[in-house]
């Protein structure tokens, strides 16, 4: 945790000096490693592939050098393919520094999706781990000007015909393009966003405001680099603090998760929210269902038990969390009020990758009520338009330095989300409290509209659903007229070896009648469901585990007939 602040003006003027300085990822780049040099960079968790922020500015001036020698310019296309590391941080400065573009990829992105990238962005070197190897078809690597194993900085291709010494760079101003990510969000297809560094260090600044950290922070990264939310406020914003980023070597397994929260002992996580909703229904709230001791004391005493509660989940956590961020997707209501009943260092952010990402956050121990996405962040523009007079309800347009250039290649699609004031829609409704916090309703494109004209968001329906014991998560739609839900129940609740058994169908059955009942009792006339289907297999999801809802528009579920008799 950061020491304690002896004179707060001071410090505050010079975190400002600092903001008015780092206009670039050049600035900020030189910023830390010369104030920062001999303090520790990042590191994996388990040791290795550590930088102090002196050697990996040695290793990123060198990474930069080789690919100068081989033609790689002001401008060029740089893309990293690979699993978070100490050395993904490395390959995305030698890039952006020096007036390159870096493309991240996120590690689950398949081989069309990979070779689709490359091309489209026309990028001429390559950074990738030899676990994604695989995906890399001979028509990309023809195309490649150089393929650098990121694990090791080696060769994989080079052409010596290329070297010619003739890859001028030179610093990147701020509206300077800095990267481009790729997303198909949950739409489907996919979009180049442009991040000017402009737009980066905007939010590193608005990072600070929202969450300030220092030099003695410890960081403990476990979502993909290559996602806006991680990348800027956590990878990049641990290096603008002079703190230390760790990250894992696996997959965060909630076994290795805890290993490694309680050897780093991290002050900062940020995280999407099935991560924590996962600890607190598999975890937490059995372990007091199960206890007639804790249940009494839940009925008894509640305020007591979970303040208990909540010092045990950060002692669990490494006993130094001072900051657990929560964005990504909208966090269930009853894990958040059980998190605010423990008094549990969470914070609720919103944002999108077209706005570098920050849009809205609070700070933790200050949250108005739940399902807020707090208030606009530090220097960023909000208003809704096309307010529904009867609720409040309105899309969410922003407007400033966060908002993304454009979509790579694609004018046409910018021109349908930035106006001709520079207002950004993001196609998101949510209304606003007369403090002037907002709260989430659900995506435009997703609404459903009723028989009566009325606005049905499938996302409450959702929560409602996603809360009933043995469901493990559910997706709403509109077939034929009426709202279906499909629904993955627990492996504990359904088991589907046993399907071709009789007893498994009526179990099945009633599992599904269970839930139609409970939602048509909770929800209100307009939102009751019609029809519930079994998926036997999970959801497909993005980076930030939100359901990709366009791969079910036309599905019926996964259960198979009931045999005749």
């Amino acid at each position: 945790m950061a020491k304690k602040i002896k004179n707060p003006y001071k410090a505050w003027r010079k975190y400002r000096e600092r903001e008015q300085r780092c206009t670039t990822l050049r600035k900020v780049f030189d910023y830390a490693t010369t104030k920062y040099a001999k303090k520790t960079a990042y590191q994996y968790v388990d040791g290795g592939q550590a930088y102090t922020y002196e050697e990996f500015r040695r290793k990123t001036e060198q990474l930069s050098l080789r690919m100068t020698r081989f033609g790689i310019k002001h401008g060029d296309r740089v893309a990293i393919f690979s699993q978070n590391m100490p050395n993904w941080v490395v390959a995305f400065f030698s890039a952006t520094a020096f007036g390159r573009v870096a493309v991240p990829i996120l590690p689950d992105s398949s081989e069309v999706e990979l070779t689709n990238i490359l091309n489209h962005s026309e990028s001429k070197v390559l950074f990738i781990s030899q676990r994604m190897m695989p995906k890399l078809g001979d028509e990309c690597r023809k195309n490649l000007t150089l393929i650098i194993d990121i694990e090791s900085f080696d060769f994989i291709k080079r052409d010596n015909d290329d070297f010619k010494c003739n890859g001028w760079v030179k610093d990147p101003m701020p509206d300077d393009l800095a990267c481009i990510i790729y997303t198909s969000g949950t739409t489907g297809n996919a979009k180049g966003v442009m991040l000017s560094h402009r737009n980066i260090c905007h939010n590193l600044a608005a990072s600070f405001k929202a969450q300030p950290a220092f030099k003695n922070d410890r960081f403990l990264s476990i979502l993909p680099a290559a996602h806006a939310y991680e990348m800027n406020v956590s990878t990049l914003y641990s290096f603008y603090a002079g703190a230390t980023c760790y990250t894992l070597q696996k997959p965060p397994t909630p076994t290795i998760l805890l290993a490694a929260m309680k050897k780093v002992r991290p002050t900062i996580v940020c995280s999407v929210p099935l991560i924590i909703e996962k600890v607190v229904k598999n975890s937490v709230l059995p372990t007091i269902q199960k206890s007639r001791v804790l249940s009494w004391a839940d009925r008894r005493m509640p305020h007591v038990l979970h303040w208990f509660i909540g010092k045990r989940m950060v002692k669990t956590f490494g006993g130094k969390l001072v900051f657990f961020g929560i964005g990504g997707a909208k966090l269930d209501p009853a894990v958040e009020e059980f998190l605010r009943s423990c008094h549990f260092p969470y914070a609720v952010g919103y944002g999108l990758t077209e706005t570098a990402p920050l849009v809205c956050n609070l700070m933790v121990n200050k949250s108005k009520g739940v399902g807020s996405i707090g208030v606009a962040s530090y220097k960023v523009d909000i208003r809704l338009d096309n307010v529904n007079p009867a609720t409040g309800e309105g899309e969410i347009v922003v407007r400033g330095n966060n908002v993304m250039l454009g979509y790579y290649k694609d004018p046409e699609r910018t021109l349908q989300v930035i106006d001709d004031e520079g207002w950004f829609h993001t196609n998101d409704v949510a209304s606003m409290d007369d403090d002037g916090y907002y709260y989430i309703k659900g995506r435009l494109n997703n609404t459903i509209l009723g028989p009566s004209g009325e606005n049905i968001y499938p996302e409450e329906i959702e929560q409602v659903i996603n809360n009933i014991e043995g469901v493990e998560e559910s997706l709403v739609m509109e077939r034929d007229g009426k709202l279906v839900a499909l629904v993955k129940f627990t492996d504990n609740a359904i088991d589907w070896n046993q399907a071709t058994e009789d007893k498994w169908f009526e179990e099945l059955e009633n599992r599904k009648k269970a839930v139609l009942d409970w939602v048509n009792k909770t929800v209100g006339k307009n939102s009751k469901i019609g029809e519930v289907d079994a998926m036997k297999e999970p959801f497909e999801k993005t980076a930030t585990q939100k359901i990709r809802r366009f791969k079910y528009k036309d599905s019926h579920g996964d259960e198979p007939e009931k045999p005749q008799e």
